[in-house]
């Protein structure tokens, strides 16, 4: 599940394949962009701003693309076998040295590079970016106190780049039930300080670690543990379909928690 470390890595390796290289062939494999062609510019830079990722092209040009729940960037060399079925490219940008190809991008539009803003307008300060303010994600996040923490981990708009994944985790690390109220914090500015450390650590590895083990099965403490035994306190880790703001099992999003140290009176 791609978060901003995995936007960060794959727009660090980008950048470095593909910067100060002519575009030699491009070809855009959604309907808005089919007959768009920026082949002769050249790629300046990839820069990633939260879950988004720019690339930025020589005339003022930048193709944005965000990787929602399975999108990823892939790079070959010219005449290599690709790692999956064609139709499952979004976008391919061919250099002399390069193929990069956008696999399963729910988000692949071209935008004049002052257009950015539209994008990232909204968002909260980036952990991974230079933008990072720790004095205004905590008061991002605990602008609204009734909220959930669950909920306010999740929005963008609080801080960029946290997904499902690190929402747990955070949650068992600070010993919080995830439905609690941010109002009730304790210490915020300690969740937000974690959320940066946690994001940092795992940018330039291509896999996420929480525990400090990075042992195949031990990267995690509870996020896809559903009923195996807390790594703390050995009781089993439970999981909850559905917005964990509301409840809703519309949402796509699970929660994982230990019940034993996450403690919430009044709920089961």
């Amino acid at each position: 599940m791609p978060e901003g470390d995995t936007v960060y890595l794959a727009a660090q390796r980008l950048d470095r394949a593909l910067a100060g290289q002519i575009l030699r062939k491009t070809d855009f494999r959604v309907p808005r962009f089919a007959t768009s062609d920026v082949s002769g510019h050249t790629v300046e830079e990839v820069v990633p701003r939260g879950k988004h990722l720019f690339l930025r092209m020589s005339g003022g040009w930048t193709l944005h693309t965000h990787f929602m729940m399975d999108g990823e960037w892939h790079l070959y060399r010219p005449g290599e076998r690709w790692r999956g079925p064609g139709w499952q490219a979004r976008v391919v940008l061919t250099t002399d040295d390069w193929v990069a190809v956008g696999w399963r991008l729910p988000v692949v539009e071209l935008m004049r590079r002052e257009d950015e803003a539209r994008v990232t307008d909204h968002l909260g300060p980036d952990p991974l970016g230079d933008d990072w303010d720790a004095g205004e994600a905590l008061r991002r996040l605990t602008a609204d106190p009734e909220r959930s923490v669950s909920a306010a981990l999740l929005d963008q708009s609080v801080m960029a780049g946290p997904g499902n994944v690190y929402r747990c985790e955070l949650c068992f690390l600070r010993g919080l039930d995830p439905w609690s109220r941010v109002g009730d914090l304790a210490a915020p500015d300690k969740l937000v300080d974690l959320t940066k450390r946690l994001l940092e650590a795992n940018r330039g590895s291509g896999r996420r670690v929480t525990t400090g083990d990075p042992r195949r099965g031990h990267e995690l403490w509870v996020y896809g543990r559903r009923g195996q035994p807390c790594r703390r306190c050995g009781t089993p880790i439970r999981r909850r379909d559905g917005d964990p703001s509301t409840g809703s099992a519309d949402d796509e999003r699970v929660t994982y928690w230990c019940p034993n140290c996450q403690p919430s009176p009044g709920r089961d």
